[in-house]
């Protein structure tokens, strides 16, 4: 938690006009970090945050009212606690099922043309983006794996799992001088 000082950034659209705001939105979508305030807190910006890696940790966020002559707000929340170890349930999404023909027709039926006309490349991102989601929600279903043993993202095949044990490999017999790296580098 803390005064970030970042006005310009839009947290629902994960947008913002300067560099350095971009920058910052950067490193937290690096670090695969969520930010939990939804309302903004001083003259309509939302510059203290409450960033966080789980969601769900964070909950009852209240805001309650200025400490003295401060403009800044006062800011109660709870960290989240499960009293047990909670299932991982991941939403995927389902192409097996999935209407590609509607989808296309849902793209292909937007007047591009006229819709993006005049916008610079951020405003056609957006309205780009607004469809296409607009779209894969109607046509793409979700279904959810859940397993108390899921432990890794869905992407992370066996394949990959061995590429990664092969690196850690490749990197402690580096560390201690024992790997040549034309032999690694020929194996990947």
């Amino acid at each position: 938690m803390g005064d970030f000082n970042h006005p310009d950034i839009c947290w629902r659209d994960n947008t913002a006009e300067h560099k350095q705001s971009r920058k910052f939105l950067e490193c937290v979508d690096d670090n695969f970090l969520f930010q939990v305030i939804e309302e903004p807190l001083r003259r309509g910006a939302m510059l203290d945050l409450i960033l966080t890696n789980k969601e769900g940790l964070v909950g009852d966020v209240k805001l309650k009212g200025s400490l003295g002559c401060s403009d800044h707000e006062m800011v109660e929340f709870r960290i989240l606690r499960a009293v047990r170890r909670a299932c991982s349930k991941l939403t995927t999404l389902d192409f097996s099922r999935a209407d590609f023909g509607l989808f296309g027709d849902l793209l292909g039926g937007i007047p591009w043309d006229k819709a993006l006309e005049g916008r610079g490349a951020q405003d056609s991102w957006l309205i780009f983006k607004g469809h296409l989601l607009q779209a894969q929600e109607q046509c793409i279903p979700a279904k959810r794996k859940s397993s108390k043993t899921t432990k890794r993202p869905l992407w992370m095949n066996k394949e990959l799992l061995g590429k990664v044990k092969q690196k850690k490999e490749a990197f402690g017999g580096w560390k201690q001088g024992q790997v040549a790296w034309e032999e690694y580098r020929e194996t990947v």
